[in-house]
C-alpha cells in the first residue's frame, strides 16, 4: 500500500493574529527523505506537529491518502506515522525496553498484550538505533544523546510508513549523527517516507533527496541540495556569515556550508 502524507495550504497560530505556519504545502511519498531547514523560530517544529496530527491547522488540510490525519483513530495513526521529538517533556519512570515496547501500541491486541513478534521488533529497533546496550537501564539514567537514540528506536518499533523526525542529532556525537541520517535514508530507500527537521545543512546535503527552506512560517525555497545550499538562496535567510564549498563523491558534487566569523 502506497502511503502519502500531504499538507495543502496549512496555517497555524498559537496566538490569534500571529501565524507560526503560513500557507504551507508539502507532500511526503515513499522512497524519499526530505529535510526542512531554517533559522530558529521559522516554524519547523510546529509544521512537523501539524503533519503528525498533533496540532490542527487553522486553515488548509493535512491528509493521509486523502483522509484527514486528525480523523484517524489513535492506533491507526500510530501504524501510519511515527514521530521522533526533540526531547520528552517528562521522562517516564520506565526501563528502556518497556519504553520502546510502547511503540508497538498501534499493533497491540484488544487488551494491549504484547506478542512474541513485538519483542523481536523491539530488539531489531534497538539494534538499528545502536541502543541495545541501554535496554535494561531506566530512561532517567541516560544522557541526552543516549535518550535520542532510544526515541529513534521507539519510532522504528512502530513500523510506520512515515517517519517525522525533529532535530535527531542535536545531542549526538559525529559518528552517531551519520548513523542516524544513514539509517533514515536507508529506511526511506526501502519504501518509507521521511521528513527530518534539522539545522545541520551538511547532513541534509549528504542524505536528503530534497530540502525545504523555511523562514517566518513559509517555505521560501525547495529543491535538491545543490539547488538550495547556495549563497543566493541561503544568504537572504541566514545572512552573510556562511562559507560555501563542495565535495566530490561517487554521486557527483555535494555542497557543504559552514558558519564563519573570521574576516576575509
Amino acid at each position: 500500500m502506497v502511503i502519502q502524507l500531504e499538507a495543502t495550504g496549512i496555517s497555524f497560530a498559537y496566538s490569534p493574529g500571529i501565524p507560526v505556519v503560513r500557507d504551507v504545502a508539502i507532500g511526503l511519498v515513499p522512497g524519499q527523505l526530505v529535510c526542512v531547514i531554517g533559522p530558529n523560530g521559522a516554524g519547523k517544529s510546529t509544521l512537523l506537529k501539524l503533519l503528525a496530527g498533533l496540532l490542527e491547522p487553522s486553515a488548509g488540510a493535512v491528509t493521509l491518502e486523502g483522509r484527514p490525519v486528525r480523523s484517524l483513530q489513535s492506533k491507526e495513526r500510530a501504524r501510519a506515522i511515527s514521530v521522533v521529538p526533540q526531547s520528552l517533556p517528562r521522562v517516564p519512570e520506565l526501563l528502556v525496553r518497556d519504553f520502546v515496547l510502547g511503540g508497538r501500541y498501534g499493533h497491540s491486541g484488544t487488551f494491549g498484550a504484547s506478542a512474541a513478534h513485538d519483542f523481536v521488533v523491539v530488539g531489531d529497533a534497538l539494534g538499528q538505533a545502536d541502543a541495545v546496550e541501554f535496554v535494561d537501564r531506566p530512561l532517567a539514567s541516560l544522557s541526552g544523546g543516549q535518550l535520542q537514540r532510544v526515541l529513534i528506536a521507539r519510532a522504528l518499533a512502530q513500523e510506520a510508513g512515515i517517519l517525522l523526525v525533529d532535530e535527531p542529532t542535536s545531542s549526538l556525537d559525529p559518528e552517531h549523527q551519520l548513523g542516524v541520517f544513514g539509517l533514515l535514508r536507508s529506511l526511506t530507500g526501502a519504501g518509507r517516507a521521511g521528513l527530518i527537521v534539522t539545522h545541520d545543512m551538511n547532513l541534509a546535503s549528504q542524505y536528503a533527496h530534497r530540502i525545504y527552506l523555511m523562514k517566518e512560517g513559509q517555505f521560501v525555497a525547495s529543491g535538491t541540495p545543490n539547488e538550495i545550499l547556495r549563497p543566493e538562496v541561503l544568504g537572504p535567510v541566514y545572512g552573510k556569515r556562511l562559507r560555501y564549498g563542495s565535495w566530490s563523491t561517487r554521486e557527483g558534487e555535494r555542497p557543504f556550508v559552514v558558519p564563519w566569523s573570521i574576516p576575509e
